[in-house]
């Protein structure tokens, strides 16, 4: 296994255990002790430093680890969308790889988009065909009470 696959596992192993109900309720009551003893040690500076220290390097390490998920999902993601558009039939192939593209070139596609989005018409969707009565019937099956359960639906 590579150095770049370990620490992949690793990262993924640290943002399940951080983002864990579990890591809130130690962080809670790391804070409710950390507070508990400012009256020992007079609420010195020293006592304020240690929190101030420990979320300072909280945060940071967080900042990345977040950084590095987010990336990695998001590249996930892509490419699934990618494969997605290969696999259809009649996509547009230049849309693979569109977040390579340029902030400009990705002005110019949406204006095209939008400018393609004004012409088309919008059709509604046509309501199923009615019917025969008895075959509604049989196919609902016993009719029953709306009402038994306290729902206020109104019958027409």
């Amino acid at each position: 296994m590579s150095l770049r696959d370990r620490f992949r596992a690793v990262s993924a192993t640290v943002s399940c255990a951080f983002g864990s109900p579990w890591a809130l309720a130690t962080a809670v009551v790391l804070v409710i002790v950390w507070a508990l003893t400012g009256r020992y040690f007079d609420y010195s500076d020293g006592w304020q430093l240690v929190i101030n220290t420990g979320t300072t390097i909280v945060t940071f390490l967080m900042a990345f680890l977040i950084q590095a998920t987010q990336y990695r999902e998001s590249r996930a993601l892509h490419l699934k969308i990618d494969e997605l558009i290969r696999a259809v039939h009649g996509a547009r192939d230049g849309f693979v790889n569109l977040e390579s593209l340029s902030d400009d070139q990705l002005e110019a596609l949406a204006a095209d988009l939008q400018r393609h989005g004004a012409r088309t018409k919008i059709v509604p969707i046509a309501p199923p065909k009615a019917e025969s009565a008895t075959r509604r019937k049989s196919a609902s099956g016993p009719k029953r009470n709306r009402h038994a359960r306290g729902t206020h639906e109104q019958t027409s």
